[in-house]
Formats: C-alpha cells, structure tokens, sequence
C-alpha cells in the first residue's frame, strides 16, 4: 500500500510518501513562506525524487484539523484535487492525534498544543496503551479549543490519575512555555525539536490503519475541521449580537 501524506495544518508544511512499513521520502519546511508557495512544490520534488508513478498510490492521508484556518483550507484543496485527479481516496487523521503519534508508544501522557490565539490552544490529552500488534492511541481528551490555565489543570487530573507524566509538544509550547512551568504541579517535559512540529511521516502509519478499516473519504466528502469559527465569522456575529442589544423598540424600549 502506498499512500501521499500532507499536513500544512500549523507552521510547518509537511509532505512524505510511505509504501507500507517503509518511509520513502519527507519533505518539511518551516521557514518564512506560506504553504501556498511550498506546497506543492515539495510534491513536485518528492514526486521527482523518487520516481513516484502518481498511478500506484492508494489515498491521500491528511491532516484535517483543527489548526490555521488558511493552512487547512490549502492542504484540504490540494489533498481534494490529487484525490479527484487520482480517483483516490482521502484519509483524515485529527491534527492533534497525528502530532501525538510523534511521540510513539512512549509511556508518558501526550499533550500536543497549537496556538490557537486569545490565549486560548486546540489541544487534547492522550496515551499509547500496548497491543498485541504494537501500541494503540488513547484519548483522554478530546480535540477541543481550551484556555491554557484549564488545560494545565485537567492534564494535571489526568496525570495523577494515571500516574504517568506529561510531554507537551506543538507550537502553543514557545507561547505557553512559561505558563505551564509555573501552573503545573505534575512531572512534566516539553518534546525536542525534531519531534515538536507536524510530520506527515509519522501519522502516515496511523493513516494507512484507518485506511485498512475502512475510515476513508471521497473527495466531495472531505471537509476541514476547524473546532471554533473564524475571526471574521466572530466579528461578524458580535457586530450582529450587539446592533441587536442597542435595539430599540419605537416606545424607546
């Protein structure tokens, strides 16, 4: 089985080729561009790299979100257009869970975080559990849009409740570095550089599992998961909540 996995979900654009246990090729940069100028030029060169026949790979693995609403709209574009090219499936896997499995079968608590802007982080809580075939992802919190200080209060109850330790990854961790450290009360780390962003390398495994399963879509089915609404659909509905609060009746009420 072959498959292209993308993920342009935060600051790093992320590209690799995996053909069941083997990784081909990875591409990712996070420097100073948009994915819309890096994107599929890194397909382009993969693709060349490697000789890649576009006619022998099976789906197109994606991170769907949540995350930059530009950077999943652009990674949802171009994962729908090689998907409808192809003929091709698409296999969503959660942004979230896809940088958890950076952390593969690790023993501790994984608690990736993303900036998600007014102090706020796209974040959850999970754990590998062992099976017979290797390690299994679990959640403890599903994905959602948290304040830092609640966040660091509930993977601390997790931590203690499992009795295991916490490593923090994703680009929320720079912001939010110094609010954890002084906040949390549990054994904690924060994930090194080579492991802390987006690879589509490393949720391209748990791609092809779901893909195994059945869990794919077509193009047309495809959306992104954005978790809260865009700044400009907030402004446009508090502009509307509050011209209806200065709403006045012509009794003056």
């Amino acid at each position: 089985m072959k498959i292209i996995a993308i993920d342009c979900s935060g600051l790093v654009a992320s590209v690799a080729i995996v053909e069941d246990d083997n990784l081909i090729a990875e591409y990712n940069v996070q420097y100073k561009k948009t994915h819309s100028q890096t994107l599929l030029p890194m397909l382009d060169e993969i693709k060349r790299m490697t000789e890649l026949d576009l006619s022998t790979v099976d789906a197109i693995a994606l991170s769907k979100g949540p995350g930059s609403f530009t950077g999943l709209r652009i990674g949802s574009a171009t994962a729908k257009g090689l998907s409808q090219a192809l003929d091709i499936p698409i296999v969503e896997v959660g942004t979230l869970e896809g940088l958890s499995c950076n952390l593969y079968g690790t023993a501790s608590l994984v608690c990736p975080i993303m900036d998600a802007r007014r102090n706020q982080v796209y974040t959850g809580i999970f754990s590998y559990e062992r099976k017979e075939d290797g390690f299994e992802l679990v959640t403890h919190l599903k994905d959602c849009a948290s304040g830092i200080e609640d966040l660091i209060d509930k993977v601390s109850d997790v931590s203690r409740e499992t009795g295991k330790d916490v490593i923090f990854l994703g680009d929320g961790v720079p912001v939010f570095k110094e609010v954890i450290a002084e906040r949390i009360g549990v054994p904690y780390s924060f994930a090194p550089a080579h492991m802390n962003r987006q690879r589509a390398a490393s949720f391209a495994p748990l791609a092809m599992r779901y893909f195994e399963k059945g869990m794919a879509v077509s193009c047309f089915e495809h959306a992104p998961e954005y978790l809260r609404l865009s700044q400009a659909e907030r402004e446009k509905y508090e502009g509307i909540a509050n011209k209806g609060s200065n709403y006045k009746t012509d009794d003056g009420k």
